[in-house]
């Protein structure tokens, strides 16, 4: 699965400084100290992070594939389904103590984080997010080239918005490229996935 051609309905929330959309790729660099994160902890609301999202409606399948020149704290990139600035996810690579995370954020009023530890140099990376009802199944593909449930969880039925989004809490210029964007009905197979991630 691959191109870019479901990004043709995108539009930006917080457009970066600098971003070019090629058949290939989009790819884009970020802006100083940006973020997407709610209450949780450190008792701020960042909404800054910049994401390129496309209208979804009811039960989807959204696959990215994506690498990022991760070297700073929190450099992020990935895939978010939004809502509205209260009811979000984010998933995606993010650097956390020189460790690049697969990294989920979930925010329903507040926000929470988990994640798995992949190394220093993650690589290119593909996910795969799918809406049924009013789940979310989020899941990376793993060195066997199948499907690894990352996280399942609530989320509010009705309109939102879903694609690419990446940021820099610590500082501008992180660079990113999506290779791909798909977007189609949610896969029957959506948790416990043994197929080849093709």
């Amino acid at each position: 699965m691959t191109g870019l051609d479901a990004l043709d309905a995108a539009t930006w929330l917080n457009p970066p400084p600098a971003w070019d959309r090629t058949p290939e790729a989009l790819t884009l660099e970020t802006g100083e100290g940006t973020d997407f994160w709610r209450d949780t902890l450190y008792g701020f609301r960042r909404d800054s992070g910049h994401a390129f999202l496309v209208p979804v409606m009811g039960d989807f399948t959204a696959h990215v594939g994506f690498e990022g020149d991760y070297r700073a704290l929190y450099d992020q990139a990935g895939l978010m389904l939004r809502q509205d600035d209260a009811h979000w996810i984010k998933a995606g690579i993010e650097l956390s103590d020189g460790v690049a995370n697969l990294s989920v954020v979930v925010t329903r009023g507040a926000s929470d984080w988990s994640t798995l530890a992949l190394g220093a140099e993650p690589g290119p990376q593909r996910l795969r997010m799918t809406r049924t009802g009013g789940a979310v199944v989020i899941q990376a593909r793993n060195a066997a080239n199948h499907w690894q449930l990352l996280r399942v969880t609530p989320f509010p039925p009705g309109p939102a918005r879903v694609g690419p989004t990446a940021c820099s809490p610590e500082r501008a210029g992180f660079s990113a490229r999506f290779t791909e964007f798909t977007l189609g009905p949610a896969v029957a197979k959506a948790l416990h996935d043994e197929s080849p991630a093709a």
